[in-house]
């Protein structure tokens, strides 16, 4: 089955692989970008990788081309108010893509001889669990601004990206959680979030801030938990 390895591909390259200094790039200067070119190599040279196949070369190429011209249209088409809209669209067109050349090339198996199925179906789920899912939640939820108060407590004395960071840990911990069949422990989770982090943005006394943190929170935790119970499937 290609479909687990080409996904794995996919998040490698438009998540983890991709810096932001690429993504400003190209979404200033477009198609005149070189590094639209070059993100769209490393996901050609990706999916080759994870396919470990020759004779499969031009799936690599399918996935390279149908890339560029779903990322040529995002670039071209999308605005400030709409960029959210499209990067859902964008990242839905992908998995379009690799579910059709998925569903006309079930047969092949790739990595037999390295990886099994459900070896690959964790490392998926471990590595959506990282990067991508914060950045799904961060486009998720970038309609609403939080209230940020200058010289605040709760400002000033946060650590830079330590948001990302325990939500990437807080994820990782609540899908082992549930690998294991220990759900007293994603409680125990939630409840020791809420001690530290809710008790802080009170003392700040800024109500949407709070609003804002615990919806991402609890798409944090939503995510996690799908993931894992998906993952048992």
């Amino acid at each position: 089955m290609i479909f687990i390895p080409l996904i794995l591909a996919h998040l490698l390259g438009d998540f983890l692989l991709q810096p932001n200094s690429w993504v400003a790039d190209k979404e200033r200067k477009k198609a005149g970008s070189g590094y639209l070119y070059l993100h769209i190599l490393l996901h050609t040279v990706l999916a080759f990788v994870f396919l470990w196949n020759i004779e499969l070369w031009w799936i690599a190429a399918v996935i390279g081309v149908s890339h560029f011209l779903i990322d040529w249209a995002k670039l071209n088409f999308q605005n400030a108010k709409t960029k959210r809209t499209w990067f859902f669209v964008d990242q839905l067109l992908h998995i379009l893509v690799i579910v059709a050349v998925s569903m006309l090339y079930f047969p092949y198996f790739m990595w037999d001889d390295f990886f099994n199925s459900e070896s690959l179906k964790l490392i998926t789920a471990v590595v959506f669990l990282t990067v991508p899912s914060s950045i799904f939640i961060k486009t998720l939820i970038s309609i609403w601004t939080p209230v940020t108060v200058e010289h605040s407590k709760l400002q000033t004395e946060s650590l830079v990206n330590a948001g990302k960071y325990i939500g990437i840990l807080e994820r990782l911990l609540v899908f082992v959680f549930i690998l294991v069949d220990h759900w007293e422990g994603v409680g125990f989770m939630i409840a020791a979030k809420s001690v530290f982090r809710f008790s802080d943005l009170a003392e700040a006394k800024q109500r949407k801030l709070t609003e804002y943190v615990l919806i991402g929170t609890l798409l944090s935790f939503g995510i996690a938990v799908l993931t894992g119970i998906l993952v048992k499937i």
